[in-house]
């Protein structure tokens, strides 16, 4: 149901009379000052968050640590009850597997992930409160057939489809394979964050079942979108698989079809607050499936210490190669 008192107007009725893009009402770095050092973040890497609204980790991980999920993979593919349930998202164009949803109660190795003592102590740090996990999923882009996704905020759709109240959540992207500028990488738009956009059109009943395949809705206009861009320029985060994207939720990004003959394929978990959990749709009629918006526990994420010795595996020190 629309909320007359939102914060954050958006899907408006075609003939509503359009809302200007505005300056975000939410802090970008929720810990108070004298907690902004209490974690793994140092002052130019904070900064730069602030700044840009994303972070980014080339080989956070070595790629052999990415190995297994390809294995988890090839299992779910066999699950023919799973991949005939409606948290498996297939291509528009090709049919086949494009996202698998709730990846954090799916597999073990990915709900340990999500617990990475050094991944959970940026969020924290950022978000200055425990988190829970409100999303997971595994992206997949086939050579020469992944399809790409329009530019969008993803806090517009968590506030106007999930209820969540304030930008207080972050983006957790972790390459499984090699990202390049031929296989459809995330495109960013530097300081996009600062500015909510309004956009046009009303949420039709259901609309993930088509959104998850093509973004239609929640699309900034044109007009904003340049504003924007040619303010901040658009930046294509690329590495080898291991590496890490930290995004916050309402930093504008895309992406293009795969044309390259090399997947690309990426697990994506969202972080948001405790203090920030999602209520009634600010405007859809009905909350969406627990598989892409977590409703029944909120239970704040512990980390998980018994990984082996990381520094043996290869794993990169924090702000190793940090762009």
């Amino acid at each position: 149901m629309t909320n007359f008192q939102d914060p954050f107007p958006s899907r408006l009725k075609e003939t509503a009379e359009p809302i200007a893009p505005f300056l975000r009402k939410d802090p970008v770095i929720h810990s108070r000052n004298q907690f902004r050092w209490e974690g793994p973040l140092d002052e130019t890497a904070l900064s730069r968050y602030e700044r840009d609204g994303f972070l980014w980790f080339e080989g956070f991980f070595n790629q052999e640590r990415m190995e297994p999920f390809f294995g988890e993979l090839r299992e779910m593919a066999n699950n023919k009850e799973l991949m005939e349930s409606e948290q498996i998202i297939n291509d528009p164009n090709t049919g086949e597997i494009r996202s698998v949803f709730a990846m954090h109660q799916l597999s073990e190795k990915f709900h340990q992930l999500t617990r990475d003592p050094r991944i959970l102590g940026m969020v924290r740090q950022l978000l200055g409160s425990e988190v829970y996990i409100h999303q997971s999923r595994i992206n997949d882009k086939f050579g020469f057939e992944g399809s790409g996704f329009n530019w969008h905020s993803d806090f517009e759709t968590w506030h106007a489809e999930d209820g969540m109240p304030r930008m207080r959540a972050v983006s957790a992207s972790l390459m499984l394979t090699d990202n390049n500028e031929f296989n459809g990488p995330l495109m960013l738009i530097p300081g996009s964050h600062h500015y909510f956009v309004p956009c046009i059109g009303e949420t039709p009943d259901k609309n993930w079942k088509d959104s998850l395949k093509t973004q239609r809705l929640g699309v900034p206009d044109q007009t904003a979108l340049a504003r924007l861009a040619d303010r901040g320029g658009i930046q294509a985060p690329k590495g080898p698989a291991g590496s890490l994207l930290l995004f916050e939720c309402n930093t504008l990004h895309a992406s293009n079809r795969n044309m390259s003959p090399w997947p690309r394929s990426n697990l994506f978990f969202v972080y948001n607050s405790v203090e920030n959990t999602p209520g009634e749709p600010y405007a859809a009629k009905h909350e969406r499936p627990e598989f892409l918006a977590t409703r029944k526990s909120f239970e704040p994420l512990t980390m998980y210490d018994d990984f082996p010795d990381l520094a043996g595996q290869g794993v990169a020190p924090l702000g190793f190669r940090e762009s």
